[in-house]
């Protein structure tokens, strides 16, 4: 059932929002020259990797720097990425990756190998689901990247501090992975987004 929602909500969401994606794209390559979309190599279920999809919202080569992104006016990010980031517009294309089956609607994010590497045994069975656009840890860690820059160690902090507890709260939708789960988060996606 959850990949039946995960189709048609994902086949229907690029169609409705085509137009909407036009002007993203346009705002992105007027405001700062260069590719619309962005490809990162990150860690599906089972371990695979796949390429996730995401509006560029950083100046072109700014991920050779640091693979994470602090606080809200992070100096590789451009004057349009920092709204289309504020309101995870830049989330937006992954509907493609939902759509051809690499994520889901709502499951753990995806992290990049170099995070997955230092997983624990127990951890590891956040691989065992489809990654997702959102879950209860993108909705409790919003404000993410605001913590960050708040820190003398971004890398240590998040490794350390916001990544376990990020899996814990995966783990909870894994064990309670059902349908009307799968709507709640949806739900209070959308209210934690409109309340920004």
């Amino acid at each position: 059932m959850i990949r039946f929602c995960d189709i048609l909500f994902s086949l229907l969401g690029l169609l409705i929002l085509s137009p909407f994606f036009l002007i993203i794209a346009l705002w992105i390559v007027i405001d700062n020259p260069g590719p619309v979309f962005y490809r990162q190599q990150r860690v599906g279920k089972g371990g695979k990797d796949f390429g996730l999809l995401k509006f560029r919202s950083m100046r072109v080569g700014a991920d050779k720097m640091s693979l994470i992104t602090i606080g809200e006016r992070d100096s590789r990010v451009t004057r349009a990425g920092y709204y289309i980031r504020k309101y995870k517009l830049d989330e937006l294309p992954q509907l493609w990756n939902v759509l051809i089956g690499d994520m889901s609607l709502v499951g753990p994010r995806p992290e990049v190998r170099r995070y997955v590497d230092l997983y624990t045994p127990e951890q590891q069975k956040v691989l065992s689901v489809r990654p997702g656009i959102t879950d209860y840890a993108s909705i409790e860690y919003i404000d993410e990247n605001r913590l960050l820059a708040q820190s003398k160690d971004p890398d240590k902090t998040y490794i350390e501090q916001i990544m376990p507890q990020k899996i814990a709260l995966n783990m909870h939708y894994i064990e309670h992975q059902t349908t009307l789960e799968y709507f709640k988060i949806i739900f209070l996606t959308f209210s934690k987004l409109f309340k920004r």
